[in-house]
């Protein structure tokens, strides 16, 4: 018996939907490599350097930065020298005495800076403890020859900038804020043009010391 209700028929709706992550088989696409055909002027570069026998130390370390015209930062050294003269530490009347030590001595640290002329006073400077024949302990700043009696192993950093800061800061002198074109614009001050200038125009300002371009890469 027929009842007159409509016949619906039910439908059924498939939805597609995106599958989630990565399709299969699809990679990252490779980025290109990075060359880099010039040391940056504000990277250290780390040298293990050899001082032959016969050789003064300090000496030698003025003529590699002069030649390589960068700035040697001396980490440590080892080995044995001989005929070293040093400066004492200052006492209340003055500065310290000057003495010469004759014989061998083992090197026990050596730190300091060299920088290639013209460079500011007091900024270059060799400080070294020695250890002698009978175990006593000797220091102070290198003023004379520094005789290797044996090959001289130095640690050192070179750098091609430097910057001078004066301190210490003002309290009330707000912290510099570089725009980008000002950081194009900026200009490194050699160190010839800064040797000179009376105290009372140097500020707290940094000053950027530099003594050569970039140079390229070496194979070594």
């Amino acid at each position: 018996m027929a009842t007159g209700a409509p016949d619906h028929t039910a439908k059924v709706e498939h939805i597609a939907r995106k599958p989630r992550g990565r399709p299969a088989g699809s990679k990252n696409k490779p980025k290109p490599p990075i060359i880099i055909t010039q040391d940056s002027a504000n990277t250290l570069q780390a040298h293990a350097m050899e001082v032959t026998t016969g050789c003064d130390v300090g000496e030698s370390l003025a003529t590699f930065a002069r030649r390589k015209q960068c700035g040697v930062c001396v980490l440590s050294a080892a080995g044995h020298v001989t005929n070293v003269t040093l400066r004492q530490p200052a006492t209340l009347s003055g500065t310290g005495p000057i003495v010469t030590l004759h014989g061998h001595f083992e090197i026990l640290s050596l730190v300091g800076s060299v920088l290639p002329p013209p460079a500011p006073p007091g900024v270059s400077g060799l400080d070294i403890y020695l250890a002698g024949p009978q175990g006593q302990v000797v220091g102070g700043a290198i003023t004379g020859p520094l005789i290797a009696s044996g090959p001289v192993i130095i640690m050192a950093a070179t750098f091609m900038n430097a910057t001078f800061d004066r301190l210490p800061i003002e309290k009330d002198e707000p912290p510099l804020a570089i725009s980008p074109i000002a950081a194009r614009n900026q200009h490194m001050i050699s160190v010839s043009d800064i040797c000179g200038i009376p105290q009372n125009l140097l500020s707290n300002t940094n000053e950027m010391y530099t003594w050569a371009t970039t140079r390229p890469l070496s194979k070594t």
